[in-house]
């Protein structure tokens, strides 16, 4: 078998012309070459778009972060304008009893129904993929014997 040293020109030759002078071990050489370099630079391609991909959830997440602290300033002060506007036909400590207690009710609903929300997840495991595998073992299984 010759060993060649370089790689041939392949520029305005077609593939099969140069091909035909390698021997087949040659061939299956250069394939196994030319597959890594391919799924190198796949594997490049892919790490690139995820860096990509990454910066944008991570600007985005911030962006979130962001409006969740000045949603969370207006809604105090739609909660002290409500304080104010009973203010208008009670006493000051009983208009913030009233809306403390208000919004104690909505915290309480809203921990019922997420509690609700939770027990439906529960347990936190991918049971039909588990079945899944278990289904694709036993058929390896049944496949062997």
């Amino acid at each position: 078998m010759s060993e060649h040293t370089t790689t041939p020109d392949t520029s305005g030759i077609r593939p099969s012309s140069w091909a035909a002078d390698l021997s087949a071990g040659e061939l299956v050489g250069k394939l196994s070459e030319q597959s890594a370099l391919l799924v190198r630079r796949e594997l490049q391609l892919a790490q690139a778009e995820m860096q990509q991909k990454v910066k944008h959830v991570g600007v985005g997440a911030a962006l979130f972060g962001t409006s969740g602290v000045v949603a969370l300033f207006g809604l105090g002060v739609l909660i002290t304008t409500a304080i104010l506007a009973l203010d208008l036909v009670l006493a000051a400590w009983l208009a913030a009893l009233v809306v403390a207690i208000g919004l104690f009710v909505i915290a309480g609903v809203s921990a019922l129904v997420g509690k609700k929300q939770l027990a439906h997840a529960a347990p936190l495991v991918p049971e039909r993929a588990v079945e899944g595998v278990k289904q694709d073992l036993a058929t390896v299984k049944e496949a062997r014997q």
